[in-house]
């Protein structure tokens, strides 16, 4: 099952039937205690909802706030070594990807998270930015993965590759995060041939894509999420971003007017456009 957050409310689709969830806020749904038995009697006992194309999809996003995991793939290790060498830095990304302990971080408050067909931006003073997809885990306020949304991690490598203690100016910035455009509700893993997919698009033409599989993600989503509940309480539940196995070439930056295209299975596409 699909569920969407709109300008309407939350509704869920299965079978390409969609139906109205009335009388919770996404909140209340997040920190449910059964959210697939719960979505499941709205699909078994609503009426089909046939005006969902006319609602607005937004952020899957009330209250939780996004964190992300870095040094998951071995691709994100080596472009991460490469760009922070001349800071000295270049060990430490090897070290992390080979460590018990994931690297962990704050990504973005909930209000400033960006949804399907919204405006990401790049910082105006980096010259070398990138988009990075990834498979985004929904975890209750009790730490269970409940769902799965793709998320578009915006990047500033000149910033970060200058001293990796800049990493949060060059991750953490007005426009930094998208999700969407749904969550997939599910307890059960993914999946590790699940795809996951990039396309950039410029004046109208392939700029970059890209392609990877969760197969390639080197820790475990659950590991990942019980480290970010080991010392934190979410009583909203939250987002926790697993990095990237994706990384356009060296000589690649992003544009003002280029479109992102974020794919991966079972979820969909979260499309975004640089602004």
């Amino acid at each position: 099952m699909r569920l969407y957050r709109t300008t309407l409310g939350p509704c869920v689709e299965q079978d390409g039937r969609v139906h109205r969830v009335t009388g919770y806020s996404w909140d209340q749904l997040v920190t449910s205690e059964d959210l697939h038995g719960l979505l499941a009697s709205v699909v078994e006992l609503g009426e089909p909802w046939t005006d969902f194309e006319s609602a607005g999809i937004l952020a899957p996003v009330e209250s939780q706030d996004v964190w992300a995991a870095g040094v998951t793939y071995y691709r994100s290790r080596s472009a991460r070594m490469e760009e922070s060498k001349d800071a000295g830095g270049g060990s430490f990304y090897d070290r992390v990807y080979a460590a018990e302990r994931p690297e962990l971080f704050f990504k973005s408050p909930a209000r400033d998270v960006v949804g399907h067909q919204g405006a990401v931006r790049i910082r105006r003073d980096a010259h070398w930015s990138v988009p990075e997809p990834e498979l985004t885990l929904l975890i209750n306020d009790r730490g269970q993965i409940i769902g799965y949304t793709a998320g578009n991690d915006m990047s500033s490598r000149d910033i970060e590759g200058e001293n990796p203690l800049y990493l949060p100016q060059a991750k953490v910035y007005e426009g930094s995060c998208a999700l969407g455009p749904c969550v997939l509700v599910s307890s059960a893993q993914l999946p590790t041939t699940a795809g996951i997919q990039i396309e950039i698009h410029r004046d109208g033409q392939m700029e970059f894509s890209g392609t990877t599989t969760l197969a390639e993600l080197k820790r475990e989503p659950a590991v990942l999420a019980g480290y970010l509940f080991r010392e934190n309480k979410f009583p909203a539940g939250c987002f926790l971003m697993t990095g990237t196995g994706i990384v356009p070439p060296d000589s690649f930056t992003l544009r003002l007017g280029d479109e992102v295209h974020i794919s991966i299975d079972g979820i969909g596409t979260l499309v975004n456009r640089v602004a």
